[in-house]
């Protein structure tokens, strides 16, 4: 979708409309028009448009075919075509009908030219958005970073160090909040290594009881303890020659902090109820959503241990701070439970687009994953409305003033701007068609920082 001009065609049969709507959109696209559906259908197969407007009321295409039955033959013939519905008052029950049969948004007649532009570019932009996911994923799955996905700049940094730093055998310490993909990091890590055909073995601190962890970790002798009727192999040896994933890291008790870092300092453990020293070749990758500095300044974390373990620290960003990637990541597991549910061809409509954008996310990419896979299953047409997300159904709290969807609209496009031409000033203004002053007073009107 770069490059030549976009394309749209106009469907719709009365010409006075189909001029109105072509001089209001030809500045930034190329638009096609037909007034019937035997042309529309033959300029949907020949020039394949990324969008098309389509009278629900096509009067004069004939006795058995209508805007509805033009929509489902479109997107049968280009699935990614993004198809905006007209629609006068009396026909926005049918119009609804139409976005669960698929198409992205709808706007009513008499036509406001400012928000039909609107909804045109928002349209194309989650086309491009869906695009973009398409290849991340064939991407990602080439690199090994299994679903971890993500476009954003502050992702594809994270990307690029765990690439850097895979091969070694230093600690790794990766922090985040819930749900933010930490084990989803050490399984990448682990799988770049050159430990990857070894096992990685995963124990989370905070889900064993502190009575049960060091025997897990660490493993004990015949009759260590009342209930020790055999000798137990801890999480540490049987990770030797791989990797050992310790989630939850801050769970640790001082004892056995004590113990960790006893094995990173001489790179040996004792089983309990033991007598020797047992040598290991073991990679330690570990995780919270603790801050461990504030937990040494409390003293509940031991400093030592501390900078041990952050010898590199992989920091990731809440779902709030990825910018597009919530939508990206939407798709992709949209897609996924589609498939699993062989409900293939669904897709979110443009409210539920709006409330993902909008949400704080406080479970993050788990919060997200969770709500798709239960949406695909609660949802009855092909479009996921923001009630099966879990969403309050009163689509007015999510609708936008125009002047904010503006807002909106300017200001991703000034940050994709400036992203293309890495941020150089003088060459994004150019391509604006503002002044350098102009685009400094958008960039502190929006907040638009680099990185």
């Amino acid at each position: 979708m770069t490059g030549a001009m976009l394309k749209i065609l106009i469907v719709d049969d009365e010409e006075g409309i189909r001029s109105q709507l072509k001089w209001a959109l030809a500045d930034e696209y190329e638009v096609l028009e037909a007034a019937d559906a035997r042309t529309a259908i033959q300029i949907i197969r020949d020039e394949r448009p990324d969008l098309a407007t389509i009278d629900i009321a096509l009067s004069s295409i004939g006795e058995d075919t209508h805007g509805l039955d033009l929509l489902v033959d479109a997107l049968e013939i280009n699935p990614d075509m993004k198809i905006v519905m007209v629609t006068g008052n009396e026909e926005k029950e049918t119009a609804l009908k139409a976005i669960e049969a698929g198409a992205h948004d709808y706007f009513q007649k008499p036509v406001d030219l400012d928000e039909l532009k609107i909804i045109v570019r928002r349209a194309l932009y989650i086309k491009r958005l869906e695009l973009t996911n398409r290849e991340l994923q064939s991407r990602v799955a080439g690199d090994g970073f299994h679903e971890m996905i993500g476009s954003s700049q502050i992702m594809l940094d994270v990307f690029k160090k765990i690439r850097t730093i895979a091969g070694s055998d230093y600690t790794v310490l990766i922090s985040g909040e819930s749900g933010t993909g930490k084990e989803l990091v050490a399984k990448a890590l682990h799988e770049q290594s050159p430990r990857s055909d070894k096992a990685m073995i995963t124990i989370n601190c905070g889900a064993i009881p502190e009575a049960l962890l060091e025997s897990e970790l660490f493993g004990h002798e015949k009759g260590a303890f009342t209930d020790a009727v055999s000798q137990k192999i801890g999480k540490f040896e049987m990770a030797d020659g791989g990797t050992l994933f310790l989630d939850e890291i801050g769970e640790l008790s001082l004892m056995l902090q004590v113990k960790l870092l006893r094995f990173l300092q001489d790179r040996t453990i004792e089983r309990i109820g033991g007598t020797s020293q047992i040598k290991l070749n073991v990679r330690i990758l570990a995780a919270t959503n603790r801050d461990l500095t504030e937990e040494v300044a409390e003293r509940r974390f031991r400093e030592d241990l501390f900078y041990r373990l952050s010898v590199i620290n992989i920091e990731l960003p809440p779902l709030r701070d990825r910018g597009d990637d919530v939508i990206i990541l939407a798709n992709y597991f949209l897609d996924r439970f589609s498939a699993e549910s062989n409900r293939v061809g669904c897709s979110f409509d443009s409210r539920s687009i709006s409330r993902m954008r909008s949400h704080d996310w406080p479970g993050n990419v788990r919060e997200l994953e969770n709500r798709i896979k239960r949406a695909v299953i609660l949802s009855e047409g092909r479009k996921i409305a923001p009630l099966a997300l879990g969403f309050d159904s009163d689509s007015r709290t999510a609708r936008k003033s125009l002047a904010k969807l503006r807002e909106d609209v300017e200001s991703s496009h000034i940050r994709e701007t400036l992203a293309r031409h890495n941020w150089n000033v003088t060459r994004s203004a150019a391509e604006l068609g503002v002044s350098r002053t102009t685009l400094y007073d958008l960039l502190e009107k929006y907040g638009i920082e680099r990185g």
